[in-house]
């Protein structure tokens, strides 16, 4: 099995909400780069992605703290607005409609949101 790295308890991401993180993220080389990730939950179910727009790569959140549109029912870009399904991660509207967000695996383990198949960097 994969190392499970803790994010945050369940209990932090409200239902309909996401919440993001920056990672470190162990580099081939033996670096750390940042590693910028979003997590999404809907009901009793969360999903994760990486926190960059596919149509630029730019992170998801340019307005502060924001990664959901006004109704809190899909993941926005705050740059172009291009909208996403919150537990799939694919755009419906926007400039890069079709294409998907980056997933990450997580696992929920005891209350704790971790992800796991990725190698991150000590802190």
């Amino acid at each position: 099995m994969d190392e499970l790295f803790v994010i945050c308890r369940t209990v932090e991401i409200e239902d309909g909400e996401a919440t993001g993180f920056v990672l470190m993220k162990a580099e081939e080389g033996g670096d750390a780069a940042p590693w910028p990730i979003l997590i999404t939950r809907k009901g009793n179910n969360f999903y994760g992605f990486e926190n960059a727009c596919p149509h630029e790569g730019t992170r998801l959140d340019t307005n502060p703290g924001s990664f959901m549109d006004e109704e809190n029912n899909f993941i926005e870009c705050g740059r172009h607005h291009a909208q996403f399904d919150i537990d799939t991660g694919e755009c419906f509207i926007g400039p890069c409609q079709g294409a998907r967000l980056t997933p990450i695996k997580l696992v929920i383990d005891d209350g704790d949101v971790c992800v796991t198949g990725v190698m991150l960097a000590d802190a």
